[in-house]
């Protein structure tokens, strides 16, 4: 890494005052923070606070825990569109293929992004945080792998600038930014991420009977239909697809990186062990999905409310929204009781969304939005709550 120190070392002095790239200083600084550790130490005096957790590593962490997502998505975006079109191919080429549709995104998701936040950072002279190394990530993971590059682009640009920038940068926004991006697609290009988006066919033509949608669209077709949903599943255009096992695993269409619940608990054991993600608001989540799925059982006004509770825990973006978006510790609940709170009824609006209104299937997306504007509400009555239980044993 010396040689890596020695270039910094030699550019510094054009973005410091008096450089010719004084108004450059702040983009210098983050990268050079992204590659080394700062060369400040704490003083001899004062406070002495030792901690393994900063910004960078925090994000960096998150970041890591993601990568099990990302790397199943790149796997399953290829072994989805050969199975659609009727061809066996090794593992390398279904990474391969998965790799050039994947890929791209994330270049323009943090080009454009970052591009932003540089922009910012010089008009406002400020330092840029790590905070979009984590969202860069996040937005194509909550993607189609056949979304336009142009719409990529253009709702991380949206995401930035009105969900975070707007409200004063890292740490101010009220809303998760990710979801910000697949809302704004989801309201302004709907075709382009619903419907038949989730299996890319290429140039190739489709298996007979072959259909693109999701368990989720499933659903919708269901009450539509009068049908069982789970013959409707199991009687499908490839056999066990979307089986218990399939659905836990992953190995079925959907968003690039929110299809396996199995990586996303790798991920959630990855947060929770270094103490970055809330396992409160992540079980509580999961545990308000499995008590509203469990309610709508014993209600079955319709077929979809009598998909077995286990189901509404694997399917859609619940796993994924609940480790990596609702726990978001700048948009989530702050207070321990409020974090429960926050998360259970994060799980019961995302059932409820889904089986009352088939025009939103997935409902973990505005559930999480909707209580990111609540959750100041939350800790509100939980400290006013907590106040008043103490004056009550105060005496005086």
């Amino acid at each position: 890494m010396k040689f890596i120190e020695d270039i910094f070392a030699k550019v510094r002095p054009n973005f410091e005052k008096g450089g010719k790239w004084e108004k450059f200083f702040y983009i210098y600084e983050a990268h050079e923070t992204l590659f080394l550790a700062p060369n400040s130490t704490t003083s001899a005096k004062g406070a002495q606070i030792k901690d393994a957790i900063d910004m960078k590593r925090m994000m960096m962490t998150v970041i890591i825990a993601m990568l099990p997502c990302l790397l199943f998505g790149i796997w399953n975006a290829g072994h989805q569109h050969y199975l659609a079109v009727g061809q066996v191919a090794d593992l390398a080429s279904e990474i391969l293929l998965g790799a050039t549709l994947v890929v791209p995104i994330l270049i323009v998701s943090y080009s454009v992004g970052l591009g932003i936040e540089f922009t910012f950072a010089t008009i406002r002279k400020h330092e840029v945080n790590e905070g979009f190394l984590v969202t860069g990530m996040l937005i194509p993971l909550v993607m189609p792998p056949t979304i336009p590059l142009w719409q990529v682009g253009l709702a991380t640009a949206f995401a930035v600038i009105i969900g975070k920038e707007a409200f004063g940068g890292t740490g101010m926004n009220i809303l998760n930014v990710a979801l910000t991006a697949r809302a704004f697609l989801y309201f302004a290009y709907p075709s382009q991420i619903s419907g038949d988006v989730w299996s890319y066919l290429g140039s190739d033509q489709a298996v007979a009977g072959f259909s693109g949608a999701t368990p989720l669209a499933i659903g919708a077709a269901a009450v539509e239909a009068d049908q069982s949903m789970l013959s409707m599943m199991a009687d499908t255009w490839s056999e066990g697809l979307y089986s218990f096992n399939n659905l836990f695993m992953g190995i079925i269409p959907g968003s690039i990186g929110e299809t396996s619940t199995l990586m996303c608990l790798i991920g959630a054991a990855i947060l929770i062990m270094t103490g970055v993600g809330s396992w409160k608001i992540i079980t509580s989540v999961f545990a308000g999905a499995f008590v509203m799925g469990t309610i709508c059982n014993m209600l079955g006004a319709n077929e979809y409310m009598l998909l077995p509770a286990h189901y509404h825990l694997v399917i859609g973006g619940l796993a994924f929204g609940a480790v990596f978006m609702a726990s978001d510790p700048v948009t989530a609940t702050q207070t321990e009781t409020g974090k429960w709170v926050y998360g259970f009824l994060i799980g019961m609006l995302t059932v409820i969304i889904r089986v009352f209104n088939p025009a939103y299937p997935e409902g973990i997306m505005l559930a999480i939005l909707l209580m990111n504007v609540f959750a100041p509400l939350i800790d509100y009555y939980v400290v006013a709550a907590n106040k008043k239980r103490r004056l009550k044993r105060a005496t005086v």
